[in-house]
């Protein structure tokens, strides 16, 4: 009895409906608690720390939610990006090109409406980079939620847009934010994601290796001066996908099957829990739409990320150098697109990071911006998707009709 739900739970919590479900819900959690009666327990919370001195980690219980529980996460979307590219509908160059390139656009555009409307505002100079990311679990939960009808490609599409996106602002935070850089480390770090594609190419099976192996090179990225979440999804494209003769299941499946779960039900959750507590009050809903620090950051989201993961797609469709997914039009794809504005989770890291030096007023104005747009995003391209999802339901009901049927009504 006891394994039968256990087993019913894990495949519960597989779904990423019940994943987008858990991370609202938290969010929503930290909200209330945040701005209760109750508020300053959360922030004595989240400040809360968890140090280990043998290993030299001093990290608050926030900083362990971000650095360490998104790390899982990400090892989880490399997994998935991995499959895509060596088995998946990605296999073919064209077609990866595409999210790609997207991911390139829908990082440069929303930097550059930032830097325009926000230049000169204290904490732009690295600011900028608060609306470039794309929030993986927050899209394709609103996808699972709303965009059931429309074809399999756009999950595809939108979660291979979103790893390359949320890599490249990973890229960015170790540039922008790491004050020195250890080469000693990041030869650990490289030589750990060597031993595991070693193994991988050896056939070994057992955790004892991989899960110290793992442990070994986030440790060792976060003592470089790089973002630890990095590991995870390194991890994740070095694992094997295809699986030999004889074999059940390939790695990258099982390890998917096994993690998963432990993502979507307590990794993620627990990091908007952490993330997620911003005070709204008069100040801040008085300053979200005139200053100009929010309304970079609303406008680099909301347009800049439509209009470059949209414009660019469009663009190099048109001109070959890619295909568009198959079975989506473009307005399946500018649906997809506006979902490409929830910038939940990075952004949020990237607001704290680079507004430290400026205040914590300017800290919680920026979340309360990105919260209140990637609400917006998930609104409107939840709409946008139950619309392209009827006519898609539409269009396979007249295909199934019997031949003459159609011509008789």
């Amino acid at each position: 009895m006891i394994t039968r739900v256990r087993s019913e739970l894990t495949r519960y919590l597989r779904t990423e409906t019940v994943g987008g479900a858990l991370l609202l819900a938290a969010a929503a959690v930290a909200l209330i608690w945040v701005n209760s009666p109750w508020g300053a327990s959360y922030q004595t919370m989240i400040d809360a720390h968890l140090d280990i001195p043998a290993l030299h980690l001093d990290l608050t219980l926030a900083d362990w939610a971000k650095d360490g529980l998104l790390a899982i996460f990400f090892f989880v979307a490399g997994l998935e990006l991995k499959r895509e590219f060596a088995v998946g509908e990605l296999r073919d160059p064209r077609r990866a090109a595409l999210p790609i390139i997207a991911a390139v656009g829908g990082v440069i555009t929303p930097a550059v409406i930032a830097l325009v409307v926000g230049h000169g505002v204290p904490g732009m100079d690295k600011g900028w980079a608060i609306p470039v990311a794309t929030d993986i679990a927050f899209a394709l939960a609103v996808l699972a939620m709303t965009g059931s009808r429309i074809p399999t490609s756009a999950r595809v599409f939108l979660l291979s847009l979103a790893v390359v996106d949320d890599l490249l602002a990973i890229v960015l935070i170790a540039v922008l934010f790491t004050a020195s850089l250890s080469m000693l480390w990041l030869a650990a770090a490289l030589a750990c994601c060597g031993a595991w594609a070693l193994a991988q190419k050896l056939r070994l099976h057992t955790p004892l290796f991989y899960l110290p192996v793992a442990l070994v090179c986030w440790y060792a990225l976060h003592e470089a001066g790089i973002h630890p979440t990095l590991a995870g999804v390194a991890l994740g494209l070095l694992t094997r996908v295809r699986k030999d003769p004889g074999e059940r299941i390939a790695p990258a499946t099982h390890l998917e099957h096994v993690v998963q779960p432990i993502s979507a039900g307590f990794c993620v959750p627990v990091f908007a829990l952490f993330a997620s507590g911003v005070p709204l009050d008069s100040a801040v809903f008085g300053s979200l739409f005139t200053d100009r620090l929010s309304l970079a950051i609303i406008l680099g989201l909301l347009l800049g990320k439509t209009i470059g993961i949209f414009g660019v797609s469009w663009l190099v469709i048109t001109l070959g150098w890619a295909k568009r997914p198959a079975g989506l039009e473009y307005r399946d794809m500018f649906a997809l697109s506006v979902l490409g504005a929830i910038g939940f989770t990075v952004s949020l890291l990237v607001a704290e990071l680079a507004l430290a030096d400026v205040g914590d007023d300017a800290v919680d104005l920026a979340k309360a911006a990105v919260l209140v747009t990637s609400m917006a995003a998930s609104l409107i391209g939840s709409a946008l998707l139950l619309r392209r999802g009827r006519v898609h339901q539409a269009r396979r009901d007249a295909d199934q009709l019997p031949q003459g049927e159609g011509s008789t009504k």
